[in-house]
């Protein structure tokens, strides 16, 4: 999906805290005197909305003064309808939140401060308590998780007589266990592999692995576990040129142009659906993912889904995690309600209902196994993303203007996997321009 690119109008600004601080919230039937209150939910997964629903239900069981109408809007208009109505002062009471949009509407003012709920933080995932944490306070109660791993094809090893090995290993100068099973399942039509004589890098028909523009499955993946960085720190700035940040985005573009054992960018630059798709049909043996795309994927697939953790770097396995939270916007008309349901939502109970049911890993420690059980029940071994999420994890880059920067981002990258820039002149340049929205 495509995120839209919000610019905060400066006139915008002023008006956005008094909404914040002054208006907003749900229209309802009031609150005072025993009277049921009437709050509005929103969030943009439609699948998630049927768990929701359910979860809402539990809800008003305990909370029979409370009634929660949940609002589903698609992603793109989540958005926007969520910036002008934090202007406007008409948005949700309660509301889901990313990091990319975080370090936004906090530093507006627009979210409000959930610390005074007594929420013990250590029982949930620390990079999703951190995603949502802005000057010692916490501004999300954290809802769910996804991490990245490698969805792979089994059929494709089976028919090239390989297996996948226990752990997946990389290096900028091509060593390691990564490169050489990409190699052996780079097919030509021909039926000769990379470093063959006579491999035609032009007629491939069935990739190794899928290495493409994707900020949160490709390339950052690479710059982390090769012991660069992305930012200097939480709501600080952009700092990804330095040499092993660049040798990690090298190495993203090298499994392209160097040793063709991905597709080339003329065929996987964005929109995002097209190596999904390339997966779907059978083309590309390993494919790194979110395991957030398993009800997209594993219904489109006519072979067997495996999933094993995302390959090592130098710096060891740094993945990325992408946590969702619930927020209460500042101006809700009932506040204390709209508490009471996000504490509701972090709590057991709820995030079992929503993990037992396959929509989501709950941020809750010790629940992940609901979420286990029902993809093992479809014959799909999600553990491997439960690894992972024990080791080394760490958000999308938490700063302001990440989703104005976020289109010139991926041009800047897409030329750098079409190898029309090199990798330190799109990070000098990603650098430049994306610190230049900071404000």
């Amino acid at each position: 999906m495509t995120t839209p690119r919000i610019r905060w109008a400066d006139a915008a600004f002023g008006a956005l805290l008094l909404a914040a601080t002054a208006c907003g919230g749900s229209g309802s039937s009031g609150g005072s005197g025993g009277e049921k209150v009437t709050l509005t939910y929103r969030l943009w997964d439609e699948q998630q909305k049927v768990g929701y629903d359910k979860v809402m239900a539990a809800f008003e069981k305990s909370h029979p003064n409370i009634h929660v109408n949940i609002e589903l809007l698609p992603w793109d208009q989540y958005w926007l309808k969520l910036t002008s109505d934090a202007v406007a002062g008409t948005g949700p009471d309660v509301c889901w939140m990313t990091v990319g949009y975080f370090p936004e509407f906090v530093t507006k003012g627009v979210l409000a401060d959930l610390s005074s709920l007594g929420i013990d933080t250590g029982q949930y995932k620390k990079t999703v308590v951190d995603g949502y944490t802005y000057q010692g306070k916490l501004y999300g109660v954290p809802k769910d998780w996804g991490i990245v791993g490698l969805l792979y094809n089994k059929d494709l090893f089976k028919k090239a007589g390989v297996t996948m090995p226990d752990k997946l290993t990389w290096a900028p100068d091509g060593s390691g266990t990564l490169l050489p099973l990409a190699r052996k399942l780079t097919v030509d039509a021909a039926g000769k592999h990379p470093g063959d004589s006579g491999f035609d890098a032009g007629s491939v028909k069935q990739w190794g692995f899928a290495s493409w523009n994707h900020y949160q499955t490709q390339w950052m993946n690479w710059v982390n576990s090769n012991g660069g960085k992305l930012i200097d720190k939480p709501f600080g700035k952009w700092a990804m040129n330095d040499d092993a940040s660049v040798q990690g985005l090298q190495w993203g573009v090298d499994l392209v142009n160097k040793y063709h054992v991905s597709p080339p960018a003329t065929q996987t630059n964005p929109p995002t659906g097209k190596v999904t798709a390339m997966f779907e049909r059978g083309e590309v043996a390993m494919f790194p993912a979110n395991n957030a795309l398993l009800p997209f994927v594993a219904p489109e697939s006519n072979f067997e889904i495996g999933v094993t953790t995302m390959p090592e770097g130098p710096a060891g396995r740094s993945v990325n995690m992408a946590g969702g939270a619930d927020t209460v916007l500042a101006g809700s008309k009932h506040p204390q309600e709209a508490r009471e349901l996000v504490k509701f939502l972090g709590s057991r109970d709820a995030q079992k209902m929503m993990a037992d049911s396959g929509f989501a890993f709950p941020a809750l420690n010790g629940l992940e196994q609901g979420y286990v059980d029902f993809w093992k029940a479809k014959k799909i071994d999600v553990a491997p993303f439960v690894e992972e999420s024990k080791g080394l994890t760490y958000n999308l880059p938490v700063v302001t203007g990440f989703n104005s920067f976020e289109s010139k981002m991926n041009q800047i990258f897409n030329d750098m996997y079409l190898g029309k820039i090199t990798p330190k002149a799109a990070a000098d340049q990603a650098v430049q321009e994306g610190n230049a929205t900071i404000k």
